[in-house]
């Protein structure tokens, strides 16, 4: 790994948001890190003659900066001017489930448990995102329910000011017994991931038996206010459950369930193949010819999902189309693995690992300048859906998706 000055140096962004932090120092002091890391790390090298920033930037530019408040951290935001405000975080690899499009029939191996982040680390690093600008949380997994300390990692990520949303990602087989003990944590957004409605085809599906439990945990949230609606995410595989679309969306009739048919996507040992791609386009049409009258949504600038409702509905329904029809140029998210690794890219193999850079005492200006420099680095868009199949890239579970 790059020593951070260097790592930072190649993200002219990185060098804007140097000199406004000096200036915000100037102000009203500097702020610590919420880490542990902190305590006894040695202070920061000064910059190479070369990077250093505030000399490098122009008498205009940083009158501009004495004149603006300071603006969305240039550390989270890349050169094409995304702000990534959202961090998802892996909170483990492993899954009660093996679903197809996840994970390799052989299983995955998985990174010993000395090299996952602790409880202390996750809050410690999301508290540094936080500071700089993060406002949504979602954890993931593998399942990430089956973390013993999920409900206090919950807890202690509700104390971070400016975190609006913790959310959470699960595939529901916990949920029914965890939710209460969550919501009373403080989480506020609940993804489940069902991907069909009958009890057969789930378990060829997720190589494992029942869709019971995953029933009785969304029938439960549904009944808390606190997470209205709840959003069922479906990923949609030719020749297995794309004859249940109209099912699903049926399910939005009576209940405010936010229904997301997801794209098929290639990771490492899931058997991808393109003819197993049902396109949103394809997925919609099949819609419009049952409710022909299906009204588009209103979308806010960094979502995902292009979103729909069935007049008179009480929920609706959305398009995930990575494949498809990629959404790379509002992308507004960053994704920390299990053991620790930043990715700014779900579709991306290259990886920076914040875990050795907290244990080996590293300042917060060395993570800052070292996430920077990742950021600086994301490509405006993937690499398409015919090349993406042939990279190489972690299976999904282990990236947390």
């Amino acid at each position: 790994m790059a020593p951070p000055a260097a790592a930072a140096a190649a993200s002219p962004v990185l060098l804007l948001h140097r000199a406004a932090k000096q200036l915000w120092r100037n102000r009203f002091g500097s702020s610590s890190f919420r880490g542990q890391c902190t305590a006894s790390a040695p202070q920061p090298e000064p910059a190479s003659k070369g990077v250093a920033a505030k000399d490098e930037l122009s008498l205009q530019e940083r009158r501009r900066f004495l004149r603006e408040p300071l603006p969305f951290s240039a550390f989270l935001t890349d050169s094409f001017g995304r702000r990534h405000s959202y961090l998802r975080i892996s909170l483990t690899e492993k899954c009660n489930l093996r679903c197809q499009y996840c994970m390799p029939e052989e299983g995955v191996k998985l990174t010993p448990k000395s090299k996952v982040l602790t409880s202390e680390e996750i809050v410690a690093l999301a508290g540094l995102f936080v500071t700089e600008g993060v406002n949504k949380i979602r954890l993931t997994g593998g399942e990430p329910l089956i973390r013993p300390d999920v409900v206090q990692i919950v807890a202690q990520l509700r104390k971070l000011e400016k975190l609006k949303t913790i959310a959470v990602t699960t595939n529901g087989i916990n949920l029914a017994r965890l939710l209460p003990s969550l919501k009373e944590a403080g989480l506020n957004l609940l993804n489940v991931s069902l991907d069909t409605l009958v009890p057969a085809k789930f378990e060829f599906i997720a190589r494992r038996r029942g869709t019971g439990p995953q029933i009785c945990g969304i029938t439960l949230s549904l009944s808390l206010p606190d997470f209205d609606p709840v959003t069922v995410n479906c990923v949609v595989m030719r020749g297995l459950n794309d004859n249940e679309l109209l099912d699903f969306v049926k399910l939005t009739e009576e209940k405010p369930l936010d229904v997301r048919f997801i794209e098929y996507m290639p990771f490492d040992g899931n058997k991808w193949n393109f003819k197993k791609l049902v396109s949103y386009q394809e997925m919609l049409g099949t819609i419009k010819q049952r409710w022909p009258d299906l009204e588009r949504l209103t979308s806010g600038a960094s979502d995902t999902a292009k979103a729909y409702r069935v007049p008179d509905f009480q929920g609706q329904i959305g398009f995930i189309t990575s494949m498809s029809e990629h959404f790379c140029g509002s992308c507004n998210r960053l994704r920390i693995t299990a053991d620790g690794n930043l990715k700014v890219c779900l579709f991306g193999n290259t990886e920076v690992s914040l875990r050795d850079l907290l244990r080996s005492g590293a300042t917060e200006e060395d993570i800052l300048e070292i996430i920077g420099a990742a950021v600086g680095r994301k490509k405006q868009q993937h690499a398409g859906m015919f090349n993406i199949s042939q990279m190489k890239n972690r299976p999904m579970i282990l990236i947390g998706g």
